[in-house]
């Protein structure tokens, strides 16, 4: 991965409708976004220079702008087209892809109503997020302090930014501890979600995984339930109680940067890799990659 800080690369980013040379797509101190958290956003995966399942991303992403109020002016086909326009202009195939929307300047307070909207799309090179040396022998995850909210209290099913707040705390509190992520339970204690993953377990050969009501459904989550079914593997979603945690056999993580990674140990829990996790890194694997599929 490079070392270079994200705003002084080479490179393009798409920022509403033009190709802008990536030192110069620049925003306002005084934008509503930064202030107020006006501002949602996706992470995508392309492989061989297909960006896996965009449509799907670009939908989410105007979905989440109407939870936040806003209407992002751009169509899915025309979001769809600009992320493999900028892929192209940076000369990548595998990387990941960035779309965020978000409200502009023009207003500045809790109201702001006629606000720009601007959408930009960046790419870049970025392979496993977790260390590949550990990665397969099952991360370690520490438990958050902080808890995903009520869906009362907060637009749990967009991808937003302010929801995120909680989760860099806790990612940040994990890592000086020596851990790679932390799993956050949900408002009423129960298991949700890691920081920017979704969590799976196995017992007995049985996939359980929490049912997804107040934290973002993921794409990639969706993926790996229908691999699994596919697969012959019975997939039940449920409320998982902490105490339960020690009663699996095996635990993995999914999402497009995570995409699908074991792990080892949650708190005092151990797990071990097993032949369902195994499995279902091969199937993922396989479907994202164009090449595989083709053949």
């Amino acid at each position: 991965m490079s070392t270079q800080t994200f705003d002084n690369r080479d490179g393009w980013i798409w920022f509403d409708g033009q190709m802008v040379e990536w030192r110069e797509a620049k925003v306002h101190v005084l934008t509503h976004a930064l202030h107020y958290a006006s501002a949602v956003f996706e992470g995508e995966r392309a492989y061989g220079g297909h960006i896996f399942k965009s449509s799907d991303h670009s939908r989410r992403l105007k979905e989440s702008a109407r939870v936040l109020d806003f209407e992002v002016p751009w169509s899915v086909a025309e979001i769809d087209a600009a992320k493999a326009e900028v892929l192209k202009r940076n000369h990548l195939v595998d990387a990941y892809v960035r779309p965020i929307a978000w409200r502009g300047s023009e207003m500045m307070g809790v109201s702001a109503q006629h606000n720009k909207i601007h959408l930009a799309i960046a790419v870049w090179d970025w392979p496993s997020y977790f260390d590949p040396a550990q990665r397969m022998k099952g991360i370690r995850l520490d438990i958050a302090d902080y808890r995903r909210p009520d869906p009362a209290t907060a637009p749990a099913m967009a991808k937003a930014a302010g929801l995120y707040m909680i989760c860099t705390i806790s990612k940040h509190r994990a890592e000086r501890r020596g851990y790679a992520d932390a799993l956050m339970f949900d408002w009423q204690g129960r298991v949700a979600e890691c920081t920017g993953a979704n969590v799976f377990f196995v017992k007995n050969g049985v996939i359980h995984t929490p049912i997804a009501d107040c934290f973002l459904a993921g794409i990639t989550r969706a993926t790996v339930i229908d691999l699994a079914r596919k697969r012959g593997f019975e997939v039940i979603e449920r409320r998982i109680l902490p105490e339960e945690l020690g009663e699996f056999d095996e635990c993995f993580i999914t999402g497009t940067a995570a995409e699908v990674t074991p792990v080892g140990e949650i708190g005092p829990h151990a797990f071990k890799p097993g032949a369902v996790t195994a499995a279902l890194v091969d199937a993922y694997t396989q479907e994202v990659n164009p090449r595989t599929k083709a053949a």
